[in-house]
């Protein structure tokens, strides 16, 4: 994610974001990362991607995976390592390249920052920096198309066949799927779906 007006969102808002969603008692996608983790071996090499104020890190580290986190905004990356101890790559999506092998790859709302025609791009770097049967999680917003919200963030939207078929497409197979509701920074209640897949 390089979108200069959605970095300068995060910039301005990343301790708003991090009281916000990285809360110690946060059990919103405690089914969500108990998903995750259940099919990860012992001791497994996790990249967060897009791992905002480093919450999501700190608990794979909790759990004795090994984390490299990744995330494009310097703010959270700070926010990640004064909060958490995480210490955080600033670099934006392409930067999977070349990298791994990864047990997990943890993409919590991240990738939906990604123009529409880039994620395919995205899919296959992910499933190529996983080692065989690596376990990819990936939390996207439903809707149509691209645009921004209130507070001037780039989104992609889509539908969750639309993502299934994406994934499938990258070489993944799907096993878990779950729908929601949440609030987000922008403060407008929107539909969501989290995907596990593994490769």
């Amino acid at each position: 994610m390089s979108d200069r007006k959605t970095l300068q969102v995060y910039a301005e808002a990343a301790q708003a974001y991090a009281d916000g969603f990285a809360r110690a008692d946060d059990s919103f996608h405690d089914p969500d990362f108990a998903a995750f983790t259940a099919r990860l071996p012992a001791g497994a090499r996790i990249l967060d991607l897009g791992c905002g104020p480093g919450h999501w890190a700190a608990r794979f580290k909790e759990m004795g995976f090994t984390v490299s986190a990744m995330d494009a905004s310097p703010e959270m990356a700070e926010l990640a390592k004064s909060g958490f101890g995480i210490k955080v790559e600033v670099a934006t999506f392409e930067a999977v390249r070349g990298k791994g092998p990864f047990d997990g790859i943890w993409a919590n709302f991240s990738l939906l920052h990604a123009p529409r025609a880039d994620l395919p791009g995205h899919l296959a770097q992910v499933h190529r920096a996983l080692n065989p049967g690596g376990i990819f999680h990936i939390g996207m917003k439903l809707g149509d198309g691209e645009g921004r919200d209130k507070l001037g963030r780039f989104y992609a939207y889509y539908s969750e066949d639309e993502l299934k078929n994406l994934l499938q497409d990258a070489g993944f197979t799907v096993t878990r799927t779950r729908r929601g509701n949440g609030q987000g920074l922008a403060g407008g209640v929107e539909t969501y779906v989290i995907l596990t897949a593994h490769a």
